[in-house]
């Protein structure tokens, strides 16, 4: 700091605060409400500090009461923000806001003129370097400050256009504290209104610690519950912090999670989660994050790198002293800190879930109806995490009855039969359609459990899991199925009992199907139906594969292989009819017919039109007598 003409008390800033006065005055930064939020943070601090002296100092136990005051002038475009903290010498004036070679402003400087290269200065880093009063030029072309510290009687005067200089004069008369007056440019006139005070208010210093007044009103009553033991908050307050947080006024949340953490990291928090998931109802994908505090100032909205992309259903706030006081959002992505906040957050919510669903069954029941989408798009993304998210998914089964019946993989291998190293699920557009799929036949014949996939992320988290316990996830529509248990029947086909039959029927299927399929084989694993089909590829299931299809992968064909079962009275009578080579016609249109069906079980309508004429000459020689029609 040097001085210019002393006997008229104008002084020079320093170097660095012309750079950073020139910066603010002439910023097109979108978020101006910062400066506000900055001058509260300075004022709530002078009030913490008299708060401290009046508890030390026995001549100060008076000290009043520790308030703000926010005052606007719309007729004379003035903003005023008092505090009766503990004021400033004329020394603290010339020394807190005429230098600031030790707060770190060639750091901030140097950051902001690195994004400014970028082509967008972040002034969201004022604050983190102490350098929080100046924001004041962002939306003041003058600023006064009048402050008297609650050592001394008289008070001081402090002026500056932020050109380059200050003046500090004697003030008679003032009270202990510090009154900043804001002469407001025309492009920030509205800090003058009062509408405008009580959002910023609200929106950024809800939670200091002291009043807040504008007009006769405290702007600032929220409680900020997440600093009280967790214990001495009821119900009725995490609702009414709830509705506060979400602008949901007539909600309550389904569950609260009240943390406080001292190691590694000193932290408070408290999550909710909303009754309904908008995403289910088609409002698109979420986009809020978690508000992020330090000292209960704002500082930042929507913060997503608080919680995975999977937990953006919730709502809440962090507050850590740990922190700077504003940090930008380029820093949070690199922030040691809040990793490790991140890191303790989902183990909370984790730990919460696991309970909830042990304990409170019929809770988590009516939670997973709403959000189980998003734990299995955890178990997709998220690896450190997978095993714990696998445990919380819910499927209906083969073992379930009725349709909202689920079963955990957990309880899946409670029930699994000797010697099963696989756990089989199967795919499809609806639980009617799994349910009637002939795949499932030799399943239930040996007592083996499936589970039902009907959801299209379904797939794709069986895919990512892979394994569960060392139990391989396996689709029951593959070709080549190692089961465990005793087959009731005689393990080979027995074309034998129709002779010269079945394999006649298997060959004049091939003749009719073509490409459409891999091949025709006779089937193991039907007792009922008369045919289904299996994926040959083994590694994608036929409902993933139709899945990639739809979201437009270039994949190529499904090889299917349509096993057919030589117990079927259906089969049995195709068999018979083979003997007479003018019937070859009609078996080839049956199989045909069957192969379309069996896709039709699977929820694809293959060549329609096909489909459509087949079945009415089927009626039209069974109208008329002409051909045997197998019934």
């Amino acid at each position: 700091m040097s001085s210019a003409t002393e006997n008229k008390h104008e002084y020079a800033f320093q170097a660095e605060i012309k750079q950073l006065l020139h910066l603010l005055s002439h910023s097109l930064y979108q978020s101006k409400d910062i400066a506000i939020r900055e001058l509260i943070s300075n004022a709530s601090d002078a009030l913490d500090k008299m708060r401290y002296v009046s508890l030390t100092d026995e001549a100060e136990r008076e000290a009043g009461p520790l308030e703000i005051t926010l005052e606007g002038k719309p007729e004379e475009k003035t903003l005023t923000i008092r505090d009766t903290g503990v004021g400033m010498t004329r020394e603290e004036l010339i020394t807190n806001l005429g230098t600031i070679a030790h707060s770190g402003s060639k750091e901030f400087l140097k950051a902001v003129q690195q994004g400014a290269t970028a082509g967008k200065p972040d002034l969201s880093l004022i604050g983190q370097f102490g350098v929080g009063f100046y924001s004041a030029f962002m939306i003041a072309d003058n600023v006064t400050v009048r402050s008297r510290s609650f050592r001394e009687t008289t008070g001081h005067e402090w002026r500056s256009d932020g050109s380059g200089t200050f003046t500090v004069d004697e003030a008679e008369g003032l009270p202990r504290g510090t009154e900043i007056v804001l002469h407001l440019k025309e492009d920030a006139k509205e800090y003058a209104d009062t509408w405008k005070l009580k959002e910023v208010v609200r929106r950024y210093s809800g939670f200091v610690p002291h009043p807040i007044k504008i007009g006769d009103e405290v702007a600032n009553s929220q409680k900020p519950i997440w600093v009280e033991p967790k214990s001495q908050v009821t119900e009725e307050q995490h609702t009414q912090f709830y509705q506060h947080l979400t602008h949901h006024t007539e909600e309550t949340p389904l569950w609260h999670l009240h943390l406080a953490a001292d190691s590694p990291i000193q932290f408070r928090a408290v999550l909710y989660c909303p009754p309904t998931n908008l995403e289910r109802l088609g409002f698109g994908a979420l986009e809020h994050g978690l508000s992020l505090c330090a000292k209960r100032v704002l500082v930042q909205s929507d913060c997503r790198e608080l919680v995975p992309e999977y937990f953006r259903f919730l709502y809440g706030l962090v507050d850590s002293e740990d922190l700077p006081l504003n940090v930008s959002r380029e820093t949070l992505q690199d922030n040691s800190v809040v990793r490790k906040i991140r890191n303790a957050l989902i183990k909370s919510v984790l730990d919460l879930l696991t309970n909830m669903a042990a304990e409170k069954p019929l809770d988590y029941e009516n939670f997973y109806k709403n959000f189980g989408g998003f734990l299995k798009e955890g178990v997709a993304r998220d690896y450190a995490n997978r095993e714990r998210l696998a445990k919380l998914l819910r499927f209906a089964s083969s073992r379930s009855e009725g349709d909202d019946a689920k079963t955990s993989l957990d309880e899946y291998l409670g029930r699994m039969v000797p010697d099963q190293k696989n756990i089989y699920y199967l795919g499809g557009p609806d639980l009617a359609s799994v349910r009637k799929s002939p795949n499932l036949e030799i399943f239930r014949r040996r007592g083996i459990e499936v589970l039902f996939l009907t959801e299209p992320v379904d797939e794709f988290v069986m895919s990512a899991l892979g394994r569960f316990a060392e139990k391989t996830l396996t689709s029951i529509d593959s070709a080549d199925l190692d089961l465990p248990g005793e087959d009731a029947r005689a393990d080979e086909s027995k074309p034998e009992s129709h002779p010269g039959g079945f394999g006649r029927v298997l060959d004049l299927f091939r003749e009719s199907l073509g490409a459409r399929v891999q091949d025709v084989r006779a089937s193991k694993r039907l007792t009922d139906s008369p045919c289904c089909l299996v994926n040959a590829d083994g590694y994608m299931s036929t409902q993933m594969h139709r899945l990639l299809e739809m979201s437009g992968k270039d994949l190529p064909p499904s090889s299917r292989v349509l096993e057919v079962n030589p117990d079927s009275p259906l089969i049995g009578r195709l068999a018979s009819l083979s003997a007479n080579p003018d019937h070859d016609a009609f078996i080839r249109e049956c199989g045909l017919q069957l192969w379309s069906g069996a896709m039709i079980l699977e929820g694809t309508l293959p060549e329609p039109e096909d489909l459509a004429a087949r079945m009415q000459r089927f009626v039209e020689r069974a109208a008329e007598g002409k051909s045997p029609i197998v019934v």
